[in-house]
């Protein structure tokens, strides 16, 4: 199972990011802009492209990589987390963790029980996990909605002529998957259900 279909994960980033964004002083976010940036921290390299990049640098040493096969199907990823948000946020609420304000707009922040808890994750993945939210954060908050709304889609195509480093490798990866599918010899049976293994005899 990926660690992204498990709930108390994806809480637990979610409260992460939503804490970075109190502390970098951007403390309540919409729906909209909340499922991008949940999206982009959680897979910082399809952001931070350039290889001479000290931001980069620093992702990888945090354990980011863009050549995961996670990064082979962004577009799907994102869509399928996107809907998930809007439940995981109810936990948050009912829990007490997050509060919801109808002023201009819903929009969501951290309660103090909830920065309380996010500063009790101590685990190398949180602390990771907080630098991608700097990082992007800080990046993105420089962005209109409806750029943002552009960006990620450029972001998540993936495309020979993408900008991200990894991308060739990636789909070399895919072409040899096609490759192997195609080697495999397809398994016939005969009427007592004997396997021929792609041959006549």
């Amino acid at each position: 199972m990926l660690p992204e279909d498990d709930v108390v994960f994806r809480l637990a980033q979610l409260l992460l990011l939503l804490t970075t964004l109190h502390r970098l002083r951007q403390p309540r976010i919409s729906l909209e802009r909340l499922g991008c940036y949940d999206f982009l921290v959680a897979n910082p390299m399809l952001v931070v492209t350039d290889e001479h990049d000290a931001d980069r640098t620093r992702l990888l040493m945090a354990g980011f990589d863009g050549r995961a096969l996670s990064y082979a199907s962004p577009a799907h990823r994102f869509t399928t987390r996107r809907e998930r948000l809007q439940h995981d946020l109810a936990l948050l609420v009912a829990y007490g963790l997050v509060s919801p304000s109808a002023e201009k707009g819903i929009s969501y922040a951290a309660t103090p029980l909830g920065i309380d808890l996010a500063a009790r994750f101590t685990s190398i993945y949180a602390r990771s996990y907080r630098l991608s939210a700097e990082i992007l954060v800080q990046r993105l908050a420089r962005l209109s909605d409806k750029r943002l709304r552009d960006s990620v889609v450029a972001w998540t195509k993936v495309e020979r002529s993408s900008t991200r480093p990894e991308v060739l490798d990636l789909l070399n990866v895919i072409d040899l998957l096609h490759d192997q599918q195609a080697l495999e010899p397809v398994s016939y049976t005969t009427p007592d259900q004997r396997p021929i293994d792609g041959q006549f005899s």
